[in-house]
């Protein structure tokens, strides 16, 4: 099902066009019976059992239909324009319809509806129609060609059509020489360039171009230059490939043009930035267009500049503070380089501003005239200095500021947390320094989302958060904050699903049992690594939903408890560089959503347990394991890319089945007792295989000479074994090799 397409250009243009056409009067008479009849008729052919009443609730015998909801007359008391849309009115309208006999009928507008049968074939008894609006109705099935023959309409939409077999369009537009504004978003045309611009050729007064989403496909013909009258252009979501045409800059009327979400290459004309009209320019997501932005004209008029994830390099020019209409841009993951320029400090009218993911260096400029922002995202880039240039208590609409993976440094603004309409705040992998202070009644309520992960703050840790009850999202890991938290004081924030506080100086107490299970949070994403923990928090035994846990080296001692298998949706899991010593018997079969496990750095000693069957990564390695490996190990491994038991006391020989392990870029065996010959098939898998160490064993026999011309090796370790025989030849194959 194509999925509903509305625009904001779309709903003005209805308006537009709907009040122009012809001059909207309600008659002060009565309406003519006969229409009045059709209208009622019209009505009762629907079930009212599952039709909501909408415009048509008021209709009746007893009242002039001319005042009707959604019913327009001349001044003759006929019907000359019907407003049925947004009725959700359902059932079906057949070709016998009395709506197919109001011949005065202008203007007819079904869209949002849900009739429920085939395209009807009598709208060409409409001939006076000069507005037709059938999107979103529920119609199915083929476009009826009769449509073609209502030569006197001017608006014409039939976007999203269910079920629908490819347009001609050709054969659609043919006749309709007058049309000024065609809307169909969502129609399949599946036609390429030359096809559908020569079939549109002839549309000389056409105004707006409306075709999201209809599989068109090939470079745009030269014949669309023809169409001179157009403002609006909204070509996006098809497979448009080849160049963007430099005669759509010479458009003299065009404000709006659309085409993101293709597959357009080549460099972008420059002249596309001089048009002066030009207010909404969408070319995001043509993942191989290229060039740069020289100039922005004097007086421009853009609004809305979105050129993320192409290939637009170079630097943005000092003319951007010509842009002063300018609302939203949109410059994430592209080629950019050098620093912002300072006259975006000019750009007063800015809601939405992206520049993530690209090369951006240099200060972060002033935003503070722009007190409309409500995002403001520059992570991912080369940017340093402080963030102090910014009055940040002036921006009282930012919504979320985005920062992180930059080189800020400097303390961070305490302004910042208390702009009053914050929700998201992400400042990680930076350099900030400093400590957080305390934010008790200057910090906005409303905030959700806190990332102050990977810096250099340090201090206590700020308890005040524990009084932003709407917390979601809260990570400081990685920085020095130190002080004892008492997991109890979680209980505050019952929204609470992602918290990460390792690798600080903090200490966590998790020893109460006197916690709430109604009033404490609902963890997904838990990570306490480094927090000084000396046994396995009580409370996580009802976490239920977890699906990442991390409590690595902390001071944990004795068994790991078969509850922690219990959280059915645990995919990752990390208890290493701890003091645990064993699995605790009876051992429940781990949790088959387990991908990432990694226990080492303990003193786990006997068998090695059950392994996850569908991990990707497994590490035992650092432990005290002193037996053999399974006979079938390699068919636990099917999906795995690390594995690693090396620094343990596993003996016997290395099982054949390792070599079901296709999946493996990492195999490190290392630093045991393993004895016998090299499964020749470990060899053989050096085509996936990246890291094979088998280093400091007891493993005797030869090397067989198997290594193919594509060998990915970039570490083969066998050194400190009892081997024997020549190095292979073909090991010259495996051009990796560090």
């Amino acid at each position: 099902m194509k999925t509903f397409l509305v625009s904001w250009f779309s709903f003005n243009s209805y308006i537009a066009v709907f009040f122009s056409i012809s001059n909207l009067v309600l008659v002060s008479g009565q309406c003519q019976s006969d229409q009045k009849q059709l209208l009622l008729e019209f009505k009762s052919s629907f079930n009212s059992t599952f039709t909501s009443p909408g415009k048509m609730m008021k209709w009746n015998q007893t009242s002039d239909c001319c005042s009707w909801d959604g019913v327009s007359c001349d001044d003759g008391g006929h019907v000359i324009g019907l407003d049925l849309s947004n009725g959700i009115i359902v059932g079906a309208i057949d070709n016998s319809s009395s709506l197919f006999r109001l011949q005065h009928l202008q203007r007819l507008n079904l869209a949002f509806n849900l009739f429920i049968n085939a395209f009807p074939s009598g709208f060409e008894k409409l001939e006076n129609l000069c507005y037709l609006n059938l999107s979103n109705a529920g119609f199915t099935g083929q476009i009826p060609v009769e449509i073609s023959r209502l030569t006197r309409l001017v608006t014409l939409d039939l976007s999203v059509i269910l079920f629908q077999r490819s347009l001609e369009l050709e054969m659609l537009v043919q006749n309709l020489t007058r049309l000024r504004f065609l809307y169909l978003d969502g129609v399949n045309i599946s036609a390429t360039g030359s096809k559908w611009c020569r079939a549109l050729s002839p549309l000389t007064e056409l105004q707006v171009l409306s075709m999201s989403d209809c599989c068109l496909s090939g470079p745009m013909d030269s014949s669309l230059s023809k169409l001179r009258s157009l403002s609006v252009i909204r070509l996006d979501h098809n497979n448009l490939s080849g160049l963007v045409p430099p005669f759509l800059a010479e458009f003299p009327n065009l404000t709006s043009l659309h085409l993101n979400d293709n597959d357009l290459s080549g460099r972008l004309p420059e002249e596309i930035f001089q048009i002066p009209t030009l207010q909404a320019l969408d070319l995001s997501n043509n993942k191989v267009l290229e060039g740069s932005i020289k100039k922005f004209p004097l007086n421009a008029s853009l609004q809305t500049l979105r050129l993320a994830h192409t290939r637009i390099g170079g630097q943005i020019p000092e003319s951007i503070g010509n842009l002063g209409q300018l609302t939203r841009i949109e410059l994430a993951f592209c080629n950019l380089s050098g620093p912002i320029p300072k006259t975006v400090k000019k750009l007063s009218q800015l809601v939405y501003l992206n520049f993530c993911s690209n090369s951006f260096c240099g200060p972060i400029p002033n935003f503070s005239s722009s007190r409309n922002l409500t995002e403001l995202n520059l992570a991912g880039n080369q940017l340093n200095g402080t963030i102090h240039s910014t009055d940040w208590s002036g921006l009282s609409k930012l919504v979320s500021v985005d920062l992180q993976t930059n080189k800020l440094s400097g303390t961070i603004p305490p302004t910042l947390f208390g702009i009053p309409s914050l929700q998201a705040l992400i400042l990680s992998e930076n350099q900030f320094d400093g400590s957080i202070g305390d934010l008790h009644g200057k910090a906005s309520l409303l905030l959700r989302y806190l990332d102050l992960r990977s810096n250099k703050l340090q201090g206590q840790f700020p308890v005040s958060l524990f009084e932003f009850h709407g917390l979601e999202y809260l990570s400081l890991s990685s920085n020095n904050f130190s002080g004892l938290i008492p997991m109890t004081a979680f209980q505050n924030l019952r929204n609470l699903s992602y918290l990460d506080l390792s690798y600080n100086r903090l200490s966590i107490d998790a020893t109460t049992t006197n916690i709430s299970l109604f009033s404490f949070p609902t963890f997904n994403i838990l990570g306490l690594g480094s927090c000084n923990l000396t046994e396995f928090p009580d409370f996580l035994k009802n976490q239920t939903s977890l699906n990442y846990l991390d409590l690595s080296k902390n001071q944990i001692h004795g068994g790991i408890p078969n509850w922690i298998w219990k959280a059915k949706s645990l995919s990752y899991l990390n208890l290493s560089q701890n003091f645990l010593v064993e699995f605790e018997r009876p051992l429940r079969n781990m949790t088959s959503t387990l991908w990432f496990l990694d226990l080492h750095g303990n003193q786990l000693h006997g068998k090695i347990p059950i392994l996850p069957l569908h991990a990707i990564y497994l590490d035992y390695s650092n432990n005290n394991f002193n037996s053999v490996l399974p006979a079938h190990v390699g068919d636990f491994l099917q999906s795995a890319n690390f594995f690693s038991i090396s620094n343990n006391n596993f003996h016997g020989s290395i099982p054949r089945s390792i070599c079901n392990s296709s999946a493996l870029k990492v195999l490190d065996l290392s630093n045991n007792s393993l004895r016998g010959p090299i499964p020749q098939c470990l060899f053989q898998m050096n085509v996936s295989l990246g890291v094979l160490n088998l280093g400091r064993n007891n493993l005797s026999g030869i090397i067989s000479d198997t290594f193919s011309e594509s060998c990915q090796f970039q570490t083969l370790h066998l050194n400190q074994n009892r081997l024997e025989g020549k190095v292979p030849k073909s090991l010259a194959n495996c051009k990796m090799l560090e």
